[in-house]
């Protein structure tokens, strides 16, 4: 609901609202914007994926997606 009606004009913007964002049981965000730059094009091998998918649990909607 903070966000209706609020043109999203900038990371800035986007971030400050995420972070404003509380629910009535409690929950507060925290947000922050990531200026990092990452590489582009990352391989990753079978032999990585493969390592990692006995930790993966899919959820009950859409568990494929994971």
């Amino acid at each position: 609901m903070n966000w209706r009606g609020k043109p999203l004009t900038s990371h800035e913007v986007v971030v400050n609202l995420i972070g404003a964002t509380t629910t009535r049981t409690g929950l507060k965000v925290r947000a922050e914007l990531d200026q990092h730059t990452y590489p582009k094009r990352t391989k990753v091998s079978d032999k990585e994926v493969d390592a990692i998918k006995p930790r993966l649990e899919p959820q009950e909607f859409h568990g494929e997606w994971n």
